[in-house]
Parts: structure tokens; sequence; C-alpha cells
């Protein structure tokens, strides 16, 4: 967030910032949500509704699953929530008691340290890296497991490197989680955001693997709806009447407008328009992997997933705090260093989102190749 509000601090001193730094897509909600949301205003859908959704809203992320992944899901196991954050509070604040450790790979999400430490949890890192596919193994996990752990938090696609689990580690983490009476919990709100992923990968949603897991997902991502704050999880049915009792007090309801507007995003037209912008992710992607490439740095691995890159910057010679500050402040690029992501490697590494336009990421890439060229030299 540091070098966002410094993007922005040089915009306002009239200089252009090509910003890749952002994990939010660039383009606006689709026409079709927007005006299934103003129907809904229309029609006088302004108050609260149930703390878990609306029946509709529900009833239509567990067709989703069926229609698209082939999985079978009670809609009455779905909560819509917040956002993927007012779930994962959620979440945490029915399966965690103070002193409970949870698992969690680094690099990861940051914000989930917060939300397990908001209610008294405290999170142990995994260090992962090009080794291991960015994910955790169960030989990992079994080296941090203590009789205080309760639980592991994975992410597929993830954020920062944009890797997806292999269906074998999943199985093989969630077997040894599932013989302790422990929670598996997965972050999959860029699930609709998977490219070209590898035949052994978790490429639909890890409920293929266990319709037990725990899975929080979101609007913002594939359907770009990130300032509309709905997302949802599933959760197993022995969970269901606490996680309601939390929303009751804790949110009260999710946005009644927001959820309504949603409902169009499993229309064709909803779901054309998320198809196509995948598509033009999916180039930039390319695009933006081939340039960083092009400019010197080495990308260990080709995001299957997600909207980022995550490269390795250590034969610049700066550290990777070092490298994102000079880089805007000389070439007027935002990149997000790995510091914001955990501890493990993170000084030789840098996050690129790309969603920018491919001009954009052209014109990021020839200026990130003169930086990488300088600082070089500068050794």
């Amino acid at each position: 967030m540091e070098v966002l509000k410094r993007a922005r601090e040089i915009e306002r001193e009239g200089r252009r910032v090509i910003h890749f730094e952002v994990g939010e897509p660039d383009f606006p909600t689709a026409s079709v949500i927007v005006e299934a949301a103003k129907r809904a205003l229309d029609d006088g859908h302004t108050g609260y509704t149930e703390a878990l959704g609306i029946p509709e809203l529900r009833n239509a992320i567990a067709d989703d699953y069926r229609l698209r992944f082939g999985i079978n899901i009670e809609s009455r196991r779905i909560a819509v929530t917040s956002g993927a954050s007012g779930a994962l509070n959620l979440l945490f604040s029915v399966l965690l008691n103070p002193g409970d450790k949870v698992l969690m790979s680094d690099p990861g999400y940051p914000c989930n340290e917060a939300f397990v430490r908001v209610v008294g949890g405290e999170p142990i890192r995994m260090p992962v890296d090009e080794s291991t596919g960015y994910q955790p193994t169960v030989e990992i996990v079994k080296e941090r497991w203590t009789a205080d752990t309760v639980g592991v938090v994975l992410a597929t696609p993830s954020n920062p490197t944009g890797s997806m689990i292999q269906k074998e580690q999943l199985e093989s983490i969630n077997d040894f989680v599932a013989e302790r009476e422990a929670f598996v919990l997965v972050d999959e709100i860029y699930q609709g955001l998977v490219y070209e992923p590898d035949l052994d990968a978790v490429a639909t949603s890890s409920l293929a693997i266990d319709p037990e897991l725990i899975v929080v997902n979101s609007f913002s991502k594939y359907f770009g709806m990130t300032g509309w704050r709905l997302g949802w999880c599933v959760v197993p049915n022995s969970l269901i009447e606490a996680l309601e009792r939390a929303a009751q007090n804790l949110y009260i309801a999710p946005s009644i407008v927001a959820q309504y507007a949603a409902l169009a995003a499993y229309s064709p037209e909803g779901f054309g328009v998320s198809e196509e912008r995948r598509t033009r992710f999916q180039r930039r992607r390319d695009l933006m992997y081939r340039g960083l490439c092009d400019a010197g740095l080495e990308v260990p691995l080709k995001p299957e997933g997600a909207i980022y890159l995550y490269a390795n910057i250590s034969s610049c010679g700066l550290d990777s705090e070092t490298f994102s500050s000079r880089l805007i402040e000389e070439y007027q690029v935002a990149v997000t260093p790995g510091t914001d992501f955990g501890s493990h490697r993170a000084h030789e590494y840098v996050r690129f989102a790309y969603t920018a336009a491919e001009d954009d990421i052209r014109r990021g890439s020839e200026l990130i190749g003169r930086a990488v060229r300088r600082f070089r030299n500068e050794i």
C-alpha cells in the first residue's frame, strides 16, 4: 500500500505512473451487472437481507458449481459475505480460539495473518519457493505442525505467484489434516482466472477433491466487482449455524444491492464478459512474462492463474524494497516488494501485476529493462 500511496503522490505532481502494483482488474464492472443493481434500487431492494445472503444468489452459486465444475453443493452450505475478507474474518472467528496456530504459505496473501491475529490466533508461516511450485507440500505441513495447530490455509491460484496446487499435494495435505480433526481452508478468489493449468493442478475447485473442505471465493477478480465488496464461502454442515450467528453479530448482512447485481454475473452475458476479460488477462500475462524475461529478470514460474508474476531481482544488487523504491522514483513504474508477502527470500523478489493495458505493459517492461541494466552497472 505504501507503493500505491507514493504512486498517487507522483501522479498529483503531474507525472504519469505505470501501475504494476495494484491487484485489481482495471476493467469496469460489466454493464449487465450495473444494470441489475439499478433495477434492484428501482424495485426498492434497500433493506437488510438474510445474514448469509439472499436465497437466489446462494442457489445461483450452487448451480454454478454444478454446471461448470460438476460439483454438487447444497446451497445452505454457501454463505454470501462482505467480500472474501468478510468470509475470512467470519471463518476465523468461528474456527479459532486464542492461542490456536494456523499454517499459511510464505510468500502469501498478507491479510490472512491479520485475520488470524485479530481473533487471538497465531499465524505460522510455511516457506515455499520454486522448488515446491510455490505451494506447500505435506512434508512442509508436517514440519510446522504442533499440538496447538488447528488448521492450514492454502490458496490456488495464489497471490503473489499465480501458482496452483497440484491435486496430489492437496490430497496429501488434506488427509494429514483430517486425521488430526483440523481444518483445511482454501482461498480460491482467483478461481475464474486460470490459464492453461498443468493437468495435475486443481483447475476447477478444491471441493472436487473433498466436498467438506472450507473454500473462500469472491466476485471481485473474475467478475470485476472489487468495489462492491461481495464474496462467499462454502462450509461443512457442522459450521453453518455458528457461521450464521457470527454473521448476524459482526456484519448483519451483505449489501442487498450488490447481491442482486451479482445474480446478473451468472447470466450468459455476464459470463461472456468475464471470459473475454480472462482471455485478455492471459494475453497480458504472456506479454509481461516475455517483457520481464527480456528485461533480464528471472521469473521462476510462468503463472497458471491469478493476475501476478513473481520475479527474482537479486541479480540487480538491490533488495526488493530498494528496487521498488528506485523503480517508482526514477522510472515511474510501480511494483510491490516481496516483503509485503512474507519473509522467506522476500528481499529477492518483486510482484508485478498485469492489470494494466497492453501498451503500458510494453512500455513498463522497456523501462524495467533500462532500470535493470543501470542497477547492474552500479554493482
